[in-house]
């Protein structure tokens, strides 16, 4: 996940806000189980997020308890359109490597 946390925390919060419990699930959800991420990975990466203008946070009640809860800025959005280009044509690549195409009429 090196690399790529912050297109995924991007991701996940673009349907709306999430507090940080949340943002672990829908990663969790979204990757079927495969991904998981602990909460000393999220926070810092959520604060940086916040401080670069990507993120912006808010306190909201849910009965007794107070959670932070992270949304998207337009900059957010428009880094999280740049992400996917990137992951698209980092995906194309390696893939063009692992399984390469055969022309037509070529033996190997």
């Amino acid at each position: 996940m090196r690399g790529h946390l912050d297109g995924l925390l991007l991701a996940v919060l673009e349907p709306g806000p999430l507090h940080g419990y949340a943002i672990i699930a829908a990663v969790q959800h979204r990757s079927g189980g495969a991904l998981e991420l602990r909460t000393g990975t999220i926070y810092p990466a959520l604060n940086r997020l916040e401080r670069l203008g990507l993120l912006s946070s808010s306190w909201q009640s849910s009965g007794e308890r107070r959670r932070r809860c992270y949304e998207l800025t337009n900059a957010g959005r428009q880094t999280l359109a740049t992400e996917r280009t990137a992951w698209s044509e980092f995906t194309t690549a390696i893939g063009s490597v692992l399984n390469p195409a055969t022309p037509p009429g070529i033996a190997t």
